[in-house]
């Protein structure tokens, strides 16, 4: 019996060791005793339904105990809501104190929206207080003159709080930073009046209105840096030069091409006339011969002909002419033939 009680004893304390651990996790005692002390009304039932539903109780309760000692009305349905939806409570409780000690209006409507499109709001409202520097990439424009000219410039922004839910961010603003350099830069007429007043620049940028849509208001622009880069002018008309050799060098190949095209040609048309009256000149024999057959043509007649041939090549000997190969070939043939 002893060791059947004992077994008893040491089963109920472990069950009653278990219960309370359970108890304690379900029903944190030590936050509701500090949320008494820091005049929050936060429930036992609130607290266990924190537990059930997955929210931790320290992050809704220390939370509101911040924002109950900084003077801002909120209730833990608020802040437990805005958990369940995927928001950072304790970024915003920073957040909503910082705009209350600023001045600045801001809502636990609008805190939240912020954060939950995924900004710092708190990060946003320092930079309400404390305005940010953002340094521009290199920017390379072209005055009208040809000279390239390398800006630098830092743009002071503020956050606009009323813009940040669906507002441009910092990219957009160095991009239209940039842009308004290189249209303030190319409208100068010479590099040189950029040098000497580079300050045309921030007024013609700031002018334009390009913090419009964004999420920042831009309260200055300011060139750190200016450089004069390449002749970008005299390298077009190098470039330009360069195509035109190019262009016309094809074209006087083209031509030179069309001329030796245009020689064989005609040497070969040459040729073909020259077999051509070589052809004929063959013939003539032939023709003699059936003259002497046929009794056309006397012996008398063909030696007449012959001095005629003879006679008008020897003038022509002495004009500096040669006519008279294709009579001594058919003379030639002729004296074949008889």
């Amino acid at each position: 019996m002893d060791m059947t009680n004992s077994a008893f004893i040491l089963f109920s304390a472990f069950a009653a060791l278990i219960l309370l651990f359970v108890f304690l996790y379900f029903v944190p005692v030590n936050l509701w005793i500090t949320a008494i002390f820091s005049n929050v009304k936060v429930g036992i039932g609130e607290l266990i339904g924190m537990r059930i539903r997955k929210v931790p109780p320290s992050v809704i309760v220390n939370s509101l105990i911040t924002a109950t000692k900084a003077g801002l009305n909120l209730t833990t349905n608020d802040l437990e809501t805005h958990y369940l939806a995927g928001g950072n409570v304790p970024n915003v409780i920073r957040a909503l104190i910082s705009a209350d000690k600023a001045n600045i209006t801001l809502s636990f409507k609008q805190a939240t929206a912020i954060d939950l499109a995924g900004r710092d709001v708190f990060e946003a409202v320092q930079i309400s207080v404390n305005p940010k520097v953002i340094n521009t990439p290199n920017v390379a424009a072209v005055a009208a003159d040809g000279i390239q000219l390398i800006a630098k410039a830092r743009v002071t922004v503020r956050a606009n709080i009323a813009q940040l839910v669906g507002g441009a961010g910092e990219e957009t603003i160095l991009a239209r930073v940039g842009e308004g350099i290189v249209t303030s830069i190319g409208s100068a007429q010479n590099h040189k009046s950029v040098l000497e007043n580079p300050d045309k620049i921030s007024k013609l940028v700031l002018e334009r209105g390009l913090d419009a849509g964004t999420a920042f208001e831009i309260l200055s622009i300011d060139i750190a840096d200016i450089d004069v880069g390449t002749n970008i002018g005299a390298k077009l008309q190098i470039d330009q030069a360069s195509a035109d050799l190019k262009v016309a060098e094809a074209k006087a190949e083209e031509r030179r091409a069309m001329a030796v095209a245009l020689e064989q040609e005609m040497k070969a048309r040459t040729v073909e006339m020259r077999a051509t009256v070589i052809a004929a000149e063959a013939e003539i024999p032939k023709a003699i011969s059936e003259a002497f057959r046929s009794g056309k043509l006397g012996v008398m007649d063909y030696y007449r002909m012959e001095n005629i041939q003879s006679d008008t090549d020897m003038r022509s000997s002495i004009a500096g002419t040669d006519s008279g190969s294709g009579t001594e070939g058919g003379k030639g043939k002729l004296g074949d033939k008889k």
